[in-house]
């Protein structure tokens, strides 16, 4: 006798099995652009926003906060947390990823027009809180391209009027250095450069080896097994 098995229907509406609903892998990416305290507190801020806000989404699961702190540049090379975060997309361990603005994503059209395709074609949207585009509405990439041409002239322009301005600081006499993360100096009250006799030493051995023919690398490499810290503090 054949006995023919009949699969079981599968259920639908309240009659359904409850599953397990995969949550969606949510990142964040932040970006401060000077090293000054007040631009310090809104990274540590962007950060602990990111976070509280990721993690009260029970539907979603916090991936990482990238954070480059200290970077100001109108491309993304050198911004090694937002390269990471890219990778990790690249990897499919990213869903979604949040930002504060376009000029926090990237201020140069091409970069942040580039990177968004190809994050689309990953099926991975971009959420820019301040302009409110998700770059997976039909709408997103054309409000993207208008407004993060207006980013890149911005940022045009304000690297202009730096410039300017340095250059007119230097006519005055003004040095423009940030001294705290400077090997070698400290500043007055007065703003003016005063040698640290400690890392003076440091400084004239880097000068001596590299005249006596070593390469950066090799410089690099002995400061560190010897533990002589850089201008952070850190010995790598």
């Amino acid at each position: 006798m054949n006995v023919i098995k009949i699969p079981a229907k599968p259920q639908k509406g309240n009659n359904a099995a409850k599953q397990e609903v995969k949550k969606l892998r949510v990142a964040a990416y932040c970006r401060v652009s000077t090293d000054n305290e007040e631009q310090a507190t809104s990274y540590e801020t962007q950060i602990e926003h990111y976070t509280e806000f990721i993690n009260k989404n029970p539907e979603w699961e916090l991936v990482k906060v990238y954070a480059d702190d200290g970077i100001s540049a109108t491309s993304t090379k050198g911004r090694e947390q937002f390269n990471a975060m890219i990778e990790d997309c690249k990897k499919g361990l990213i869903d979604m990823i949040f930002t504060k603005s376009i000029s926090r994503f990237a201020r140069n059209t091409v970069d942040c027009l580039n990177y968004i395709r190809m994050l689309k074609e990953m099926n991975i949207p971009v959420f820019f809180e301040k302009e409110s585009i998700n770059t997976m509405d039909s709408k997103g990439e054309v409000l993207l391209t208008i407004m993060a041409s207006l980013a890149q002239q911005e940022s045009e322009s304000l690297s202009q009027n730096v410039k300017i301005g340095v250059q007119y600081r230097f006519q005055q006499g003004k040095v423009m250095v940030n001294a705290r993360r400077f090997l070698g100096y400290d500043k007055d009250d007065e703003g003016h450069l005063i040698i640290n006799p400690e890392q003076a030493e440091i400084v004239k051995r880097i000068f001596r080896e590299y005249l006596e023919g070593a390469s950066c690398k090799k410089i690099a490499q002995g400061l560190q097994r010897d533990g002589i810290p850089n201008a952070r503090g850190s010995t790598k």
